[in-house]
This record gives structure tokens, C-alpha cells and sequence, in this order.
């Protein structure tokens, strides 16, 4: 891995502090055939911390990965490893029962005993370390609810107390505490597991976009340049493809940001998360010297089109009134399918598989819920019984009295087409200032333009190539985004997230 700096990235443009600082790999591309038992789509922390374990457990895996190593959306993480999420345990147990938010709890508690163990055992350097953990209020209209938490938590078996002594610098009326969380480096740490899992009949690919799963025997995973033929196959997208798409229905992307500004302190013993509107999600990190904060929050559902720069301002605001950050450093965006029933979705990938499976909707809480719900798939995979299976299965039945009400699939954008007009999208030859993007509407055809820094516009096309819904430019993040589910493509078409796998055509520029 080469090294890296927190010099912060380039004037305007959006990058995660844990990409900035974790240097890079250089695993090689997928050629040729590969066979393996598992073939494992996805390095993030889901599909890695199952190619571990599978390994560990004696089977072989192969790891196609799009991007690099931790780059998707475990490398645009706040960083904690926490079985606290927010006030999941009051939600849990009034729409499942006490039985299930206990299994919740009690498998993300162990997802965060065993990524320590993990570091411990495999002397991964990724700034692991404890840390408690709160949920939040500043006034007294959350207190009741907060109160409510810290003790339902307890009664479940997790390390929950309620407290008034918060250690932030400005007054808290109260908070759920749970000790023995933890905060790490999640790029480093994904960059250290690939690492143990490559070698001895094991592979990890990079730049290997899987672009086909087609099940069999053996289970066949086709990438531009190579074909894995595996026993059996997990996806571990965020997104899923080759669900025919089951997941988009029952998981609702939704976007959030963080910034990272320098403050003049140490690091705090401490993560931090409120129970308050607007939600503010904070932690800590020393790295090269630098004390970061990073605050997070501004969410909304991807469908809803918005101005990034007013959210990473709005954080930026937030840092400076209660902290007196500094100039915000990095700045990023990440985006999470939220399971409409509240649960993660772990198992077969359709009703029918036997040999396909899926790791999605991981409710924001991507590195515990991810890892449990890794471990508990290769449990299954190994025909060990697993207490949180019927918990995660993807065959589940949702309530409806679970489900919330369905959210238009675009903010009013058909779902297919060439036809969404919305601000930004203008008729004839685009009219563009340096680093901006615009949708052009030219002879009924829809083409997305870019004019990057030297003044030459890039234009392709503006149909997302997963369902045909038109994509809008986003001005914060630099990328083209589909406010159908949730693919994002960069200023020249190229993929960022799924579910889409192919790139964005090139045209002609109008």
C-alpha cells in the first residue's frame, strides 16, 4: 500500500477522510477462469469479513471488487462499531417484539466483539480502539423516549445505562450510554482483511465489476475478463443485482453526509449520536497528528432531489457553533438501502436460490449489521445453526403493520423513460460554467453534459442504464445520480454504486 496524506483533497471536490488517509492496493484484475467455493461480489465489509471467515473455516473464496478495496460505501463510514443505533430498541420492539430487537442487539454486540478480534488476531493496524457510546438529547422533549431506550436496552442484555453526564461541550439533558463500543479506521481495516484472505488458494480481484451471476452447479459469476466458477455465490453490494429486483422494493436508498473539520483538542473517549431533529451523528479521530471531528447527519431519501452544498454547510455550521471547528477538510456523501420492515436482509438472494446469497439493507449500520449478517451466512454455508438466521432472512414475510407508507419511486419521476424535466435539464446546446453539469433535451433524446475545469464538456447519455429512469446532476458530489434507485455514475459515466453495472454511453455533445 502506498501512503497517504491529510492534506485534503482538491478545492471542491468531495472525498471521505478514511480514502484520504488509508493509502491504497493493488490487487490484480480478474483474467481468465478462477474456481473457488465461494465467489463473494463486493469488498466492503460484508463481503470481506465473509471471505474471512469462510477462509478461516476452510473453504476457498474469490472477492470481486469493483473499485479498490474499501472504497463503496464502508470507505464513507463515520467510523464506529456500535451495537447503540440511535433508538433502534424501542422501534425493534414495538414492531417485532422484544424477542427480535434482542436478537438484533445481542448480533451486533458480538459483529463488534468479533471485528476486535479480528484486529487482535490478524494485527491489523486500524486505529481500533474502545470507546463508549451515546444516544443523545439536548432538551427535555426526547428525555422520556431516551430514558426509555437506555432502559429497554438494558433489559435485553446490552451494556446500557441512562446518564446526564455527556462528555460535550455544550449542554445534554440526557443520553443512553453503552460501554465497550468501539471506533476504527474502516478502510484500513478492510485494506488489512483482504490482505488475510488472499493467498493459499484464496483471491482478492480489483477492478472487477461482476456483471452476470447465474446460478448452477457450479454457480457461474462473469466480469469483463474473467469468469469465477464457485459451489456458491454471495452478494454483498449494498445495492444487489441479479434479484430481479426484489431488494429495490423492500429497501429505500437514502443519501446522508459528513464533514471532517480540524479541532484544537484530543480526541474523545466518545461517539456521539442524537435522538434531536435535526440528527447529528459525531466522533473523533486522531490521525498524522491532526484531531478530526467529523459530524454527520442532513439526510434524505435519494429520491429527493436537493443542493449537497446547503447539507455539507449545514454540517459545516453545526462544527464550528458547538466545537469551534475549523475549515471543514474533507467532505463526503454516502448511501445506505434502508429496509422498509426496519431488519436486515441476509440469505437467499430470490426465493428460489439454493446456492445464491445477499447481504443488504444494512440500516446504516453497516459495520456491525453487515459483519453479523456475514457471519450468519456462513453459518449457513457451513450448515452450522445461527440464532440471528430467521432474524435476517431474506425470505421473510414483512408486515405490513411494519412497513411504512411507500415513497414515490422518483419524487414524482416515472419510473422509466426519457421524460423526467427537472431543475438543471435544458433544451438545446448546453449553456455551462467550469465543473458543472446539466441534462440537455435535444430531438426527444436526453444527453448529460459535464464541462470539467479546462472548459471541455463530456457528454453522455443521461438514461440510466439499470430501468431507463433520467438522471440529474449532482453538483456537490461531482456524479450523475438516478432518483429511481439509487445508481450514481461519475462525470463521465462511469459506475459509483449500483444497482446499475454498466456505464452511461457516451454521445455526441448537442
Amino acid at each position: 500500500m502506498s501512503e497517504a496524506t491529510t492534506a485534503g483533497p482538491p478545492e471542491g471536490q468531495p472525498l471521505s477522510l478514511w480514502l484520504a488517509t488509508a493509502g491504497t492496493t493493488d490487487f490484480p484484475e480478474l483474467h481468465g477462469t478462477v474456481e473457488v467455493d465461494v465467489a463473494i461480489i463486493g469488498g466492503g465489509v460484508a463481503g470481506l469479513t465473509a471471505a474471512l471467515a469462510l477462509k478461516r473455516s476452510g473453504r476457498s473464496v474469490a472477492v470481486l471488487e469493483a473499485g479498490r478495496i474499501g472504497t463503496g460505501v464502508t470507505g464513507h463510514t463515520t467510523g464506529k462499531v456500535t451495537s447503540l443505533h440511535r433508538l433502534a430498541y424501542t422501534e425493534l420492539q414495538r414492531n417485532h417484539g422484544a424477542s427480535a430487537a434482542r436478537t438484533y442487539g445481542l448480533a451486533n454486540q458480538a459483529a463488534l466483539e468479533y471485528i476486535g478480534g479480528v484486529v487482535a488476531a490478524e494485527g491489523i493496524s486500524c486505529g481500533f480502539r474502545r470507546v463508549a457510546n451515546y444516544t443523545f438529547t439536548a432538551g427535555p422533549d426526547m428525555l422520556p423516549q431516551v430514558r426509555a431506550e437506555a432502559a429497554l436496552a438494558a433489559g435485553l442484555g446490552l451494556p446500557s445505562t441512562f446518564t446526564a453526564d455527556v462528555p460535550l461541550p455544550f449542554p445534554v439533558a440526557g443520553a443512553v450510554r453503552f460501554d465497550g463500543q468501539a471506533q476504527i479506521h474502516a478502510v484500513q481495516y478492510l485494506q488489512g482483511v483482504a490482505g488475510k484472505v488472499d493467498g493459499g488458494g484464496s483471491f482478492v480481484f480489483e477492478r472487477t465489476r461482476a456483471l452476470e451471476l447465474r446460478e448452477g452447479t457450479p454457480v457461474t459469476v462473469v466480469a469483463a475478463n474473467g469468469t469465477v466458477l464457485a459451489g456458491d455465490a454471495i452478494v454483498a453490494t449494498n445495492i444487489p443485482f441479479g434479484d430481479h429486483g426484489r431488494f429495490q422494493a423492500l429497501c429505500l436508498p437514502h443519501r446522508s453526509y459528513i464533514v471532517a473539520a480540524p479541532v484544537d483538542a484530543p480526541p474523545l473517549d466518545a461517539t456521539f449520536i442524537s435522538a434531536d431533529e435535526p440528527m447529528h451523528s459525531l466522533l473523533t479521530v486522531r490521525l498524522n497528528g491532526v484531531t478530526f471531528l467529523l459530524v454527520g447527519g442532513q439526510g434524505h431519501p435519494a429520491a429527493e432531489q436537493v443542493d449537497p452544498a446547503l447539507r455539507y454547510a449545514g454540517l459545516a455550521r453545526y462544527a464550528r457553533g458547538q466545537f469551534g471547528a475549523g475549515s471543514v477538510a474533507y467532505r463526503w456523501s454516502t448511501q445506505d438501502g434502508l429496509p422498509r420492515d426496519g431488519l436486515p436482509y441476509a440469505g437467499p438472494l430470490n426465493p428460489d436460490s439454493r446456492h445464491a446469497f445477499v447481504i443488504t439493507g444494512l440500516r446504516k449500520w453497516g459495520l456491525t449489521n453487515g459483519t453479523a449478517a456475514a457471519l450468519m451466512l456462513v453459518d449457513l454455508l457451513n450448515g452450522t445453526p445461527n440464532e440471528w438466521a430467521a432474524l435476517f432472512d431474506s425470505n421473510r414475510a414483512s408486515s405490513p403493520a411494519t412497513m411504512p407508507a411507500a415513497v414515490p419511486e422518483a419524487a414524482g419521476a416515472p419510473a422509466t423513460g426519457d421524460t423526467v424535466s427537472r431543475e438543471g435539464t435544458a433544451r438545446g446546446t448546453p449553456d455551462l460554467g467550469l465543473d458543472d453539469g446539466t441534462v440537455v433535451e435535444t430531438d426527444g433524446t436526453s444527453t448529460a453534459c459535464y464541462r470539467d475545469t479546462a472548459g471541455q464538456i463530456h457528454a453522455v447519455s443521461a438514461i440510466c442504464t439499470h430501468l431507463g429512469c433520467t438522471v440529474g446532476f449532482n453538483r456537490g458530489d461531482r456524479t450523475w445520480d438516478c432518483p429511481c434507485h439509487g445508481s450514481r455514475f461519475d462525470v463521465y459515466g462511469k459506475v459509483v454504486q449500483g444497482p446499475a453495472i454498466e456505464d452511461l454511453p457516451p454521445r455526441p455533445v448537442p
